[in-house]
């Protein structure tokens, strides 16, 4: 028997090693990021980056275009470096306006689109120290082949090139975000400044980007089912490691673990009174028994972000008083996806929540009907924001804008009661939010989130059933480990 499993393990190990023999061969050109070539396991022939077609990226330039006023230049600079210390950056993700045109992940570049020479990138140049130091980098002959840009030249060409493409336009848009010194010094574009021709290029770009196209839509459903997940383990997680920290920590290892590239920003994972601090992001306490931990987290995938809240409590079970509040917000979240449609704005939504949440708030006890009114108190956020490449996408676009098939938008009531609120005791210190992710559709929405439980009976039931069997196998596993 030992002999033949013997066997069997060499003859593995053999096609292992002549199949990474075989495709460490293979011929291909390093643009500095996946390809086709390059990263078959993640994309398809004709891709620029994974998911998305050469053809949709050219469509988005033309689209562009189309609504860039005649004789008129867009200049797009890549997202800057930022650096922990003199020689360790941070981890690098590319600004959305950048990467919806050009599809180039990488730093150093500025993109210049006009009606007369289409899509021209200038591309940075490296020296074979820095492709030592740091890999090779999408050049001049990328941007042609890979990106399939119009025109192509060298950033040293910049000063040469751009200042007669700017003379000669009547108006000048930029992406202000990450403008650089390598054309806002140019004496045209400062001329240009002077006399008031300057626009911000994200008018134009969030407007875009506002309506996802089919294949976005892919890419977001899938960054959306990664984060359902991962969340899902970790509120399993979350019985037995009831640690903010470590649920930080658990919720990114799944979402990597099934192909996502970064968090889409820092987890929110607030136990106990930390729950009412918004935008909480410190993650290192101890999640008290009998307190509640409310998680506000996302991932992004290939250049798509998801972001979903759930709360819970960590033993298992809601007190009556968490479960009124709780029911509130659930009520609350749940009209809020009926209104989800065609036609109607984030703004309207908004306010049917606030009138909702208010009345209820009385009901519980919560605000007493004394002529004084907390509730901006309580919650100063809006019911939602758009969602795609950024968190809160395309920012330009108002929330008075009525909704259409193919815009993605958060739905997030929530209820945050300070330890300093003047309010009944009991309530102090009790943060709750519940949010989904929801595509407009023709006809309505759908719930991107939709896999995730929010119901009390079922989160109790998740918890108390699946984590008890969890912890036996955690705890069977250490004491077999030790033995």
């Amino acid at each position: 028997m030992q002999i033949l499993m013997r066997k069997l393990l060499q003859r593995i190990s053999c096609r292992q090693v002549n199949g990474r023999r075989a495709y460490s061969t293979k011929k291909f050109v390093d643009s500095g990021q996946p390809t086709p070539a390059s990263h078959p396991q993640l994309m398809k022939e004709g891709e620029i980056t994974p998911g998305i077609s050469a053809e949709e990226y050219i469509s988005r330039r033309k689209r562009l275009l189309e609504i860039l006023p005649e004789n008129s230049v867009a200049i797009l600079a890549a997202a800057p470096e930022k650096m922990m210390t003199d020689v360790v950056p941070y981890p690098y993700r590319q600004d959305a306006n950048y990467l919806y045109i050009t599809g180039c992940q990488q730093p150093g570049g500025v993109a210049v689109l006009s009606h007369e020479c289409g899509l021209c990138m200038f591309m940075p140049e490296t020296s074979a120290h820095d492709v030592i130091w740091k890999g090779q980098i999408a050049g001049v002959d990328a941007a042609a082949e890979t990106f399939k840009a119009d025109k192509a030249y060298p950033m040293s060409k910049i000063q040469e090139i751009l200042p007669d493409m700017i003379g000669r336009s009547s108006k000048l848009f930029h992406n202000q975000e990450t403008a650089v010194q390598t054309y806002t010094n140019l004496e045209a574009f400062q001329k240009a400044d002077f006399y008031g021709a300057v626009r911000n290029l994200s008018r134009l770009t969030h407007e875009l980007r506002w309506v996802k196209s089919p294949a976005e839509l892919k890419l977001m459903r899938e960054s959306a089912s990664i984060g359902c997940q991962a969340l899902l383990q970790t509120m399993l997680h979350s019985k037995s490691h009831p640690y903010e920290g470590l649920l930080a920590a658990k919720f990114e290892y799944e979402c990597k673990m099934r192909g996502a590239q970064r968090m889409a920003f820092n987890p929110v994972v607030g136990g106990g009174p930390n729950a009412a601090v918004i935008h909480y992001s410190r993650n290192d306490q101890k999640i008290d028994d009998g307190d509640l931990v409310l998680m506000d987290v996302g991932c992004e995938l290939h250049g798509y972000v998801s972001d979903m809240t759930r709360t819970w409590p960590p033993s298992g079970s809601f007190s009556s008083l968490e479960e009124a509040l709780y029911d509130l917000i659930l009520q609350t979240n749940k009209e809020c996806l009926k209104l989800c449609k065609p036609g109607a704005s984030l703004l309207q939504i908004h306010h049917y929540s606030v009138g909702m949440l208010r009345k209820g708030l009385k009901e519980i006890g919560i605000v007493n009907s004394d002529g004084t009114d907390p509730y901006n108190e309580l919650n100063p956020t809006s019911i939602g924001h758009y969602l795609g490449m950024d968190v809160h996408d395309s920012s330009v676009v108002t929330y008075e804008r009525p909704l259409e098939p193919g815009v993605v938008i958060t739905i997030e009531p929530g209820i945050y009661i300070p330890r300093s609120f003047s309010g009944p005791e009991r309530f102090r210190g009790i943060g709750i939010r519940i949010e989904d992710e929801v595509l407009i559709t023709e006809t309505g929405y759908e719930v991107l989130t939709g896999s995730l439980p929010k119901e009390i009976k079922h989160i109790e039931s998740l918890l108390n059933n699946f984590s008890s069997e969890t912890g036996r196998e955690n705890h069977i596993n250490a004491k077999a480990a030790t033995s």
